[in-house]
């Protein structure tokens, strides 16, 4: 029997987009075109908008009924905040939105935006958390009685007795500074206005569904006014996920001047403007018992979430995912922590690939390596006492670990990497003033979690489940509409191939739907490494059904019992015997000669699925050379050790995989959004947020084991975004194990050469 499922079959998806015949928003042409006016301040009274002679400026006046932005979260210690389309009395951020213009053309647009003229008096902005907890800070929202918009803490009962009795408190301080998901393609969006008053958005979005949802309820318009499109889209790693004001923006334009309009965001936008990811300090507390076992943790997460919060997820992601995975893969059972999330005049922050796991998962890491020294052990033998390695696991958040391999995938990639060898050259290579470092990160990734986890945290919004709606036509095709929307994954391919198992037949013959409200069923979008665990386990559930109505419809045609249809490589068989018939005559006589069978017409099925999630897990080692003379870090050597679980595309999983690493080592050495103390970014063209290019990428070598859980009904868990949260603590460990010898520590990401010039100054001194 044909398995579709395992094998590395080429991307369905890739063709078209090879070929330069990718369907892309910013290709759409407009009647008009917009351009917005963007505050030059970081906090500020606005005190006149003034444009040019005869120019068409929309600014908050013109907004009448339209609603701000205003994400919710049920918790007593939430303060919702609110974000106006365009700004109404006050600007927050440097790229805070003002005015729209309209213009003929988009470079028209653009040299009318450049005349028009703000009269802004600026007041005193708070650029990072110390300064926006301290007494006296200014609030960046007004009747607010601080900068705090979320505050969760907890301790387990035995937390002060373990504490007290442990042999040694080992400390760790980091800090991960603020980057930007910088997709090839910046956001675009592109509405059409038809003589019904109907409305097509199309624009770069992960959650098509929510975005018109959103906008609708923003412009108090009927849901089905507006159909939302998501074509090809060129990359979204979270950035493309929350409610852009400029889409709902674009919308009421078009409906006002019942028109086409566009706008497509440039390089220098997006690093202002569009969401930026996580800006977390994050410091830990160890304490361990004589074997070096760590029986309690404490943990203080401070999270800059920038001036708004993100739509749906809330100011409160990146602090409270911190403060509920902060063990990691570690089987500590008394916990202590304090997560805040804190408004300031920077840009809004909203997830980003990894969320807040690189962050916490370098905490931790190097909390292990801190303490290995201490007690005089290797990385890898501390982590051997302290991985989780019974399951299922409650942790001390109560979340549930499922079935997993964490002490056997580390031991896959300590086998791989042969230390013993590494640390024997790694001696010859100081006595040579050279300076050679392995780091170790294991980790585990929560993925897949439905709307059962979403509710727990509180949020308004709660998404989670997937819908797919499967029809197989007369001609024997199978079409699968699904709810969520890739935007890259390989997700059109992996689909067709579960589906394809399920069914019979080849996976060239399963066309997937998806980015287009008008004809997918409502579902939550791509984001989470959830797509294929829930949307797969529905078009599985979903293929399962449509598969028995096939066997019944055959069983009836060849004169059989039902029981003994096999269905394989297109054709329904009795089971031992060689009587027949194609599939593709089963869906027509299920059309065209309904009247024969006990069925509804046709073969169509939906199914929804909507799990609690499973746990994906991964060891990554990292071997460095850091010249201690220009401060600059080579990567010599990467190893991934992976468990998914099932591998529906061995070489799409490989792809996400390298995918990732290159992602959590931009993070670890290059990639920071930079402000001064005024509130001006530093950093708005590429030319001053430094992106890795394909050289200082090493190549990979990827190892995996696949254990199965009844966590996931296809049995594989989500990896898209475990490169990126493995990644950069192997790294700073690395650097950090290759600066032993001058007694300097980094704890900061990006380890860029002026903070390892730092580092060692330090340890000089």
């Amino acid at each position: 029997m044909t398995t579709w499922v395992g094998r590395s079959i080429r991307r369905f998806e890739d063709p078209a987009l090879v070929r330069g015949q990718g369907r892309f928003t910013a290709d759409l042409p407009a009647a008009r075109w917009v351009r917005f006016v963007r505050s030059p301040v970081a906090s500020g009274l606005v005190e006149r908008i003034t444009p040019p002679a005869g120019s068409v400026c929309i600014t908050h006046a013109d907004l009448v009924g339209v609603r701000p932005i205003k994400p919710m979260l049920d918790r007593f210690d939430y303060v919702p905040i609110e974000q106006p389309l365009l700004a109404k009395a006050c600007v927050r951020y440097v790229g805070d939105l003002v005015a729209a213009v309209l213009g003929t053309t988009a470079a028209d647009a653009e040299d009318i935006a450049d005349q028009v003229l703000l009269d802004i008096t600026a007041l005193q902005p708070v650029m990072d958390t110390p300064s926006a907890l301290a007494e006296d800070a200014p609030v960046v929202h007004a009747g607010m009685s601080d900068n705090i918009v979320v505050r969760a803490q907890m301790c387990t009962p035995g937390h002060a007795q373990a504490w007290a009795a442990a042999d040694r408190i080992i400390d760790c301080d980091i800090r991960s500074h603020r980057q930007s998901g910088q997709p090839i393609e910046a956001r675009a969006a592109h509405a059409a206005w038809d003589s019904s008053g109907r409305v097509t958005l199309t624009c770069t979005a992960q959650m098509p569904h929510l975005m018109r949802t959103a906008i609708a309820d923003l412009l108090d318009m009927p849901e089905a006014d507006l159909r939302v499109v998501a074509p090809d889209v060129g990359g979204g790693f979270g950035q493309k996920m929350s409610l852009a004001p400029e889409y709902a923006l674009v919308v009421w334009l078009a409906r006002k001047f019942r028109t086409s309009i566009a706008w497509v965001e440039d390089r220098r936008e997006n690093l202002m403007a569009s969401f930026h990811s996580r800006d977390l300090a994050i410091s830990v507390q160890g304490a361990f018992d004589a074997q070096a076992r760590l029986v309690a943790l404490s943990g203080d997460v401070l999270a800059n979430v920038g001036a708004y919060a993100p739509y749906p997820n809330t100011a409160a992601v990146e602090p409270l995912m911190s403060f509920a995975e902060l063990p990691g893969p570690y089987a500590v059972a008394e916990y202590a922590c304090l997560a805040r999330g804190v408004v300031t005049n920077t840009c809004a922050s909203a997830p980003y690939r990894g969320v807040s796991r690189p962050a916490l998962t370098l905490a931790m890491e190097r909390l292990m390596d801190k303490a290995a020294r201490s007690f005089g052990l290797l990385p890898e033998e501390i982590r051997r006492r302290n991985l989780v390695q019974q399951f299922p696991h409650t942790s001390p958040t109560g979340l549930i670990y499922d079935t997993a391999s964490y002490r056997e995938t580390m031991e896959l990639a300590l086998r791989v990497a042969d230390l013993t060898r590494f640390r024997q050259r790694q001696v010859t290579a100081r006595v040579e003033k050279r300076y050679l470092g392995v780091g170790i990160a294991t980790f585990c990734e929560r993925t897949g979690y439905g709307s059962p986890a979403f509710a727990a945290r509180g949020m308004g919004v709660t998404p989670g489940w997937e819908t797919v709606q499967l029809a197989m036509d007369p001609s024997g095709f199978v079409e699968a509409r699904i709810g969520a929307s890739p935007h890259g994954q390989g997700l059109r391919t992996t689909l067709a191939q579960i589906i394809a198992d399920a069914v019979g037949i080849v996976p060239e013959r399963v066309r997937i739907i998806h980015g287009d409200t008008d004809r997918t069923p409502y579902g939550w979008g791509t984001f989470a490494s959830r797509s294929l665990v829930i949307s797969g386990g529905a078009c599985l559930i979903a293929a399962q059904q449509l598969h028995t109505r096939l066997c019944r419809v055959a069983s009836i045609m060849l004169e059989a019992a039902e029981a003994d249809i096999e269905l394989r490589d297109g054709i329904a068989r009795v089971a031992g015997t060689d009587r027949t018939i194609a599939i593709a005559d089963i869906a027509r006589a299920s059309y065209h000669g309904a009247h024969r069978f006990a069925e509804s017409p046709g073969l169509q099925e939906t199914a929804s699925y909507d799990p609690l999630g499973t746990f994906s897990n991964a060891t990554h080692i990292a071997f460095v050379d850091v010249d201690v003379e220009t401060c600059a870090v080579r990567i010599e050597r990467f190893i991934v050790a992976e468990d998914a679980g099932r591998l529906i595309n061995p070489m799409i999983v490989d792809g996400q995989i390298r995918g990732g690493v290159a992602q959590g080592i931009a993070n670890a050495l290059y990639e920071e959004i930079v402000y001064d103390e005024h509130g001006d970014i530093l950093t708005t063209t590429l030319a001053d947020f430094l992106m890795p290019t394909a050289h200082e990428i090493p190549p990979l070598e990827i190892h995996h084991l696949e254990t199965l859980s009844d966590a996931s009904i296809i049995g594989a868990k989500g990896l898209g975004e475990g490169g990126t949260i493995g990644a950069p603590a192997a790294v700073l460990n690395a650097i950090n194990d290759a600066l032993q010898p001058f007694g300097a520590e980094l704890d900061a990401m990006p380890a860029t050469p002026l903070r390892i010039h730092d580092a060692l100054r330090a340890a000089r001194t």
